[in-house]
């Protein structure tokens, strides 16, 4: 049921006409380097002093950003917090135990999280590839009211 309401949500947010095939491979290409294609193609477009992308292109540029941004925010505090609880007795040994059953190798050299990060990002980028707006909780309700401005 939650992958049908998601796909729903995507075709919802998706135009009637699909995007240049330059817009989809860029959109793509920010997810596959964390934002970085999209943040230097705005630019060298304001540079230019040329007209700034359409907003399939620009949906997708600040979605990548963004949820790059909470991914270090997440990793920063994740780790603090997992330090500061190796400090207290009994619970560091749980917490050790939990950071190595996430961390450790599970597919083919991958561990679940690597694996979970990958999923969701290829997720994204094929979705963005086929010219569709994907959805991802929160991140993409942020910024989908920030455009309905």
């Amino acid at each position: 049921m939650l992958t049908k309401s998601i796909i729903v949500e995507c075709r919802k947010l998706s135009s009637n006409s699909l995007p240049s095939i330059s817009d989809r491979i860029l959109a793509a290409l920010t997810y596959l380097t964390a934002g970085a294609v999209g943040f230097f193609w705005l630019i060298i477009l304001w540079v230019a002093k040329r007209r700034f992308p359409s907003i399939f292109l620009m949906f997708h540029i600040s979605q990548s950003i963004l949820l790059s941004l909470c991914f270090v925010v997440v990793n920063y505090l994740f780790w603090h917090i997992v330090n500061f609880l190796n400090y207290i007795p009994f619970i560091n040994r749980l917490v050790r135990q939990l950071v190595y059953l996430f961390n450790m190798p599970v597919l083919m050299g991958y561990s679940i999280m690597q694996c979970l990060i990958y999923g969701t990002v290829l997720y994204l980028a094929v979705f963005a590839f086929m010219g569709l707006y994907s959805y991802f909780p929160w991140i993409t309700d942020l910024i989908k009211s920030n455009f309905n401005r």
